[in-house]
């Protein structure tokens, strides 16, 4: 393994592009792009406020930024610097902001979810979206980006609505038959929608894209249900995660439970192996290496993977009956990409990492941390597992064993996030005010070992050239929009109003 130096972020605002080219992270009011492969900084774009999230479009040609406070989303381009967007909700507000599959809409959310609109960066034309429910998980596009799902509320009942991500048409609409509903996933074949009820009531629904409600399912009864859902990316299988620390496991045919997968207190026997952190306290720095960071780190607690033989006893902690969201039921339900394995995690054992053998239906390995699991991702490229506790060592399983290893930079640097790249050849590691970037493969290039670059710097030479350049703009404002009263408030009988060609082209 080869780690990068550390760099400034904000908010563990860090992701790489889609292509896996670049590596766009935030930092205050700016935006900064650097090139994978040597790490050395490719653009520096200054936003007109804090930025407080980004994503990629799926081309990787654009990046967005959205500033809450401003209820304002600036959007750049990689091949064109000196083009740029920007999206003003006005009073409406901005609460959510995210990409269309084809990465030329933008989907923006006003406050208290009054309405979702829709901008074209072709056309520049402005459409709405009445009635979105807030909800756990309220929009979701099928793969492939044909349709988008949309969670609604209206007379006081539940309804969804599927769009053409094409004309964004209505193309189905439908009531849910659920009291409240939390969110909606489709399968990752585009074939199933998944509905299910909040936490008060156990039911999930399986619809078809007309609107055919394929299956009902529910475990029990007068107890609190769903937690965690995810799909395997064979579509065959759905996993439910509940608050009673079950897993239950459906099948794709009759959506039965094929399996019913428990997260019991003590391990009496298992097939499975045990892996328990071990940390090995060293002697307090002397007070000459104090104040050197170099030499202080090699003064901190080391760690290593014990195998433990059965019985083995889980650490657990209690929920606390009288806060909301009690840590208690399975939180965390995770496919590898080779629907060979799945990751799960019960909330009231924070320091235990169950993986599952789908193939086998059983317990895989059991991770036993020393302190509570903060992230956990698969490899996108292979059957292997990452995860980090807040602490500054990063740990890995795969079939063949697990590991332990300590970031070797200088000063304090505690991993709360990680991001696989999209290739599977690095991990970013995202603490709270830095980031670095552990290289899993050799590289022959000395610029990603030795890169010094500074974002003060590159940020100066920026802003000399901004102001001799000038910039094509694209600028959408909320308020220049002309509609009627009635438009807003009644729409027309889709649910969706539009209004095309209202943006304002400067140059």
């Amino acid at each position: 393994m080869n780690f990068s130096e550390l760099f400034r972020q904000s908010l563990q605002l860090c992701k790489f592009s889609s292509d896996g080219k670049y590596l766009a992270c935030a930092v205050d009011y700016r935006l900064v792009v650097r090139h994978f492969d040597t790490l050395q900084v490719q653009h520096v774009f200054s936003c007109l406020d804090a930025v407080q999230y980004i994503e990629w479009s799926g081309d990787s040609q654009f990046i967005l930024c959205g500033m809450y406070k401003r209820g304002m989303v600036q959007v750049w381009s990689l091949e064109s610097p000196d083009w740029h967007c920007k999206i003003d909700e006005g009073s409406a507000g901005l609460c959510a902001v995210t990409w269309s599959p084809d990465g030329r809409h933008i989907l923006t959310t006003a406050d208290f979810h009054l309405r979702i609109t829709v901008w074209s960066l072709v056309t520049k034309s402005v459409s709405y979206i009445r009635y979105p429910k807030q909800c756990i998980k309220g929009i979701d596009f099928s793969s492939g980006g044909k349709y988008m799902a949309l969670a609604e509320r209206r007379d006081c009942k539940d309804h969804v609505s599927i769009f053409s991500c094409q004309a964004w048409a209505l193309v189905r609409h439908f009531e849910s038959e659920t009291e409240d509903l939390a969110g909606l996933e489709w399968s990752p074949d585009a074939r199933v929608l998944c509905v299910w009820d909040s936490c008060l009531a156990y039911k999930v629904l399986l619809y078809s894209l007309d609107g055919r409600c394929l299956a009902r399912y529910s475990a029990y009864d007068l107890a609190l249900g769903v937690k965690s859902l995810a799909w395997s990316p064979s579509s065959q299988f759905l996993a439910l995660g509940s608050f009673d620390k079950k897993v239950r496991l459906l099948n794709h045919v009759t959506w039965k439970t094929v399996a019913t997968l428990s997260h019991p207190e003590v391990i009496e026997s298992s097939n499975a192996v045990i892996y328990k952190e071990e940390e090995t306290r060293v002697p307090a720095a002397p007070p000459s290496v104090i104040g050197k960071a170099a030499t202080a780190s090699l003064y901190g607690s080391q760690s290593k993977y014990d195998v433990l033989a059965c019985p083995v006893k889980v650490p657990t902690s209690s929920p606390t009956s009288n806060k909301a969201n009690p840590r208690l039921g399975v939180g965390l339900l995770i496919f590898s990409h080779d629907n060979k394995y799945m990751v799960s995690r019960n909330d009231n054992m924070p320091c235990a990492v169950w993986i599952w053998d789908v193939r086998k239906i059983s317990l895989c390995a059991l991770l036993i941390q020393a302190n509570p699991v903060k992230c956990v991702c698969w490899d996108p490229s292979r059957s292997r597992l990452a995860l980090c506790t807040s602490n500054n060592k990063l740990y890995m399983w795969s079939p063949e064993g697990s590991l332990a290893v300590e970031v070797p930079v200088e000063g304090t640097f505690l991993i709360h996030n990680l991001a696989w790249h999209p290739d599977g050849d690095a991990i970013l590691l995202i603490g709270k005010e830095q980031m670095c970037i552990c290289f899993l493969t050799p590289t022959s290039d000395a610029n990603v070992a030795n890169n010094t670059s500074t974002i003060n710097n590159t940020t100066a030479n920026a802003a000399d050239t901004q102001d001799d350049v000038d910039r094509q703009t694209i600028t959408f404002e909320s308020e220049m929009i002309t509609h009627s009263g009635k438009d807003m408030v009644q729409g027309n009988l889709n649910g969706v109003s539009s209004n095309g060609d209202q943006g304002e082209k400067k140059s």
